[in-house]
C-alpha cells in the first residue's frame, strides 16, 4: 500500500502512450509496441539460456547442457499432447519439462522459467533424502522467477534497438504488476472477507463485490476507469475457491528479485549461497529459514523494497524511451 503510487504511474503512462482519453483494465492488455517481432528459434533459446544463465556458474551451465544433450525437454506441440508448459519428475529420476514451443520471446522466459523449477529439483533431490526431496510452494516460484530476472538483464544487456527494450520492459512491468500487485490485492480481498467472517457479517455477493470493486480503486488509481463490471471479477477467479495462498506469488517474485539482484552485484558469494543454501536445501528447514541463509529475509520488509526498486528503475527507463524527444 505505501507503494501504489508506483503502479498508478505505470498506469498513467501506458495511458499516455496509448493515447486514451480514457483507459479502462482491458487496455490493459493491449501491447505498447505491437509491431515488435523477436524471433527465437529454440536452438537459440538453448544458446541464450547459456549465456544468461551462466552468472550461476559452470556447474548450473553444465546441468542445462545436460538437460539439452538428454532430451529432458519435450519441446514441440504434437497430437493429443496437453498445452501449457510444466516441469515435472520425481525422486531418483531427473526433471523433465513439457512445452509446445512456438518460435517467439515469451516463449524463451517459459523455458528459462521451467528450467528454474527443474534445476531446483535436480539440485534438491541429489542432495536431500527422499523426505525432504521436495519443497513447498512458498519457494517453488523463486528459483523459476530469479532465472527470468537473469534472462530479463542478459537481454536488457544486449540489444540496443529501441522498440526490442520497450518490449522487454514492458514484459517484466507487466509480470511484476499481474504478480506482485495483483496477487497481493487477491490477498488483500481474501484478508477482508476472513476479518469480516471473524467479526460475525454475513457474507454475500453484494458484499463481496463492493470490497473488490474499492479494491480495484484503490490500486490502479484515478489514471484508471474502473467499470463497474469489474467488481464482480472476485467470482471467476480460481484462487479464491482455494485455500489462501496467493500472496506466495508476490512474496516469491519478490525474493527472487532481491537474489538476482544479489547474483549480478555480488558475485560468486550470492551464487554460492543461492546454490548451496537454497537450491539445495529442498524442505530440510522451514522455508523462510532456507531464503534467509541464501540472503533475503523474507521477515522484513527489504526484500519487497528492494524488488519495488527494481520496478521503478525499470518504469524510468521505459517512461524515457516512450516519451524521448523525437
Amino acid at each position: 500500500n505505501d507503494n501504489l503510487h508506483l503502479l498508478h504511474r505505470y498506469i498513467d503512462i501506458r495511458k499516455r502512450a496509448l493515447g486514451l482519453d480514457e483507459l479502462h483494465m482491458y487496455d490493459l492488455y493491449t501491447p505498447l509496441v505491437p509491431e515488435v517481432k523477436m524471433n527465437v528459434k529454440y536452438e537459440e533459446a538453448q544458446d541464450m539460456l547459456l549465456k544468461s544463465l551462466n552468472v550461476l556458474g559452470d556447474e548450473y551451465v553444465d546441468i542445462l547442457k545436460e538437460a539439452y544433450e538428454n532430451r529432458w525437454v519435450d519441446v514441440y506441440e504434437n497430437k493429443g499432447k496437453r498445452s501449457g508448459a510444466y516441469s515435472s519428475g520425481a525422486y531418483g529420476t531427473n526433471p523433465y519439462i513439457l512445452m509446445n514451443w512456438h518460435d517467439n520471446v515469451n516463449n524463451l522466459y517459459t523455458l528459462a522459467h521451467e528450467f528454474g523449477h527443474s534445476v531446483h529439483s535436480y539440485y534438491t533431490r541429489k542432495t536431500q533424502p527422499h523426505v525432504y526431496g521436495d519443497y513447498s510452494i512458498f519457494v517453488a516460484e523463486v528459483a523459476s522467477t530469479c532465472n527470468e530476472a537473469l534472462l530479463n538483464d542478459y537481454l536488457l544487456k544486449t540489444t540496443e534497438d529501441k522498440k526490442e527494450r520497450l518490449y522487454l520492459l514492458n514484459h517484466y512491468l507487466e509480470g511484476f504488476r499481474g504478480t506482485v500487485f495483483r496477487q497481493t490485492m487477491f490477498a488483500e480481498f481474501e484478508h477482508i472477507i476472513h476479518k469480516k467472517v471473524q467479526e460475525g457479517h454475513a457474507v454475500t455477493p453484494d458484499m463481496l463485490t463492493e470490497i473488490y470493486y474499492d479494491l480495484n480503486k484503490k490500486y490502479f488509481g484515478d489514471a484508471l476507469v474502473i467499470d463497474e463490471e469489474i467488481g464482480l471479477e472476485w467470482s471467476r477467479i480460481p484462487h479464491f475457491y482455494y485455500n489462501y495462498y496467493v500472496y506466495q506469488y508476490a512474496t516469491g517474485f519478490s525474493a527472487a528479485t532481491a537474489l538476482s539482484k544479489q547474483i549480478l552485484e555480488e558475485g560468486q558469494p550470492a551464487v554460492e549461497r543461492y546454490i548451496n543454501e537454497f537450491l539445495k536445501a529442498g524442505s530440510s528447514d522451514y522455508p523462510i529459514e532456507v531464503l534467509k541463509k541464501a540472503g533475503v529475509d523474507m521477515a522484513s520488509p527489504e526484500p519487497v523494497k528492494e524488488a519495488l526498486q527494481v520496478f521503478e528503475e525499470k518504469l524510468n527507463e521505459l517512461e524515457a524511451l516512450l516519451f524521448e524527444e523525437k
